[in-house]
């Protein structure tokens, strides 16, 4: 169970919806850190981070996002995982995806390069170094992809408690169907102060990870910046926390009701 924490995490900040493009919720030089609780363990930090580089002589977003175990949990079962997705500036599109993670000996070191023209995801596994095609959905997007897409084509403004979104997502080598249920508004206490949030109910496999397919709720910033505040999460074993540790570079002032 402890190799899921932190790709857990990721996956929670990597959800999705259908609207029209609204504004630009985020720009490079944006950095957020989040503290991960499993069970009584302090269990290891999170973070995600915005820079910009050019792929296939397109000028691309490059986020990275990061995972490391820390404390009682990292000298009986190391995690270091490394993620990073390339988007495209004008249409939020993944180009690629890397996934390289080291969680309790498990290992995998994936790079997924997708070409949307053709539909097609093309995936080397360097660890076993094979290479795969695959067919994929329109709209496409990756784990960290969909984040920073839902950030800026999120209708908040007509969202209604209730209502239900879709993503197509590819995932090492499948496709993925995600939805998600919107819960309302809630204010969410913080190290930071007090936040106005989003509040979401992803839907997942019930088994040998989450206990129930309701067992996620993840909670994002009712502002401009749509920055993931608080997840919380029901396991087979035990539950998982993640909060908003520390942040710097939001494109849009964060509102703070208080103290």
């Amino acid at each position: 169970m402890k190799r899921y924490i932190i790709t857990i995490v990721i996956l929670l900040l990597t959800f999705n919806s259908i609207a029209q493009q609204s504004h630009q919720a985020y720009d490079t030089g944006e950095w957020f850190r989040f503290r991960i609780h499993y069970g009584m363990f302090n269990a290891s930090y999170a973070t995600l981070e915005v820079k910009e580089t050019t792929l296939w002589n397109k000028p691309v977003y490059h986020v990275v996002g990061k995972g490391k175990s820390t404390g009682l949990l990292h000298l009986f079962f190391k995690v270091d995982d490394n993620y990073e997705s390339y988007i495209q500036k004008e249409n939020g599109a993944p180009l690629r995806f890397i996934r390289q993670i080291d969680e309790g000996g498990h290992t995998k070191d994936i790079q997924i390069d997708f070409d949307h023209s053709a539909k097609t995801a093309h995936v080397y596994n360097k660890k076993h170094n094979t290479r795969e095609t695959y067919s994929i959905e329109n709209n496409v997007q990756d784990m960290l992809s969909s984040f920073y897409y839902l950030r800026n084509n999120l209708d908040v403004d007509n969202i209604s408690p209730g209502e239900m979104m879709t993503m197509n997502m590819f995932f090492d080598n499948e496709n993925h169907d995600f939805k998600l249920k919107f819960l309302g508004r809630e204010v969410v206490k913080t190290k930071l102060g007090n936040i106005a949030t989003l509040k979401f109910k992803p839907y997942v496999l019930a088994g040998r990870v989450f206990k129930e397919k309701e067992s996620l709720t993840i909670w994002v910033s009712d502002d401009k910046n749509r920055m993931p505040v608080k997840i919380k999460a029901d396991l087979a074993v035990g539950s998982l926390d993640a909060d908003i540790d520390a942040f710097k570079g939001l494109k849009h002032p964060l509102k703070i009701i208080m103290k």
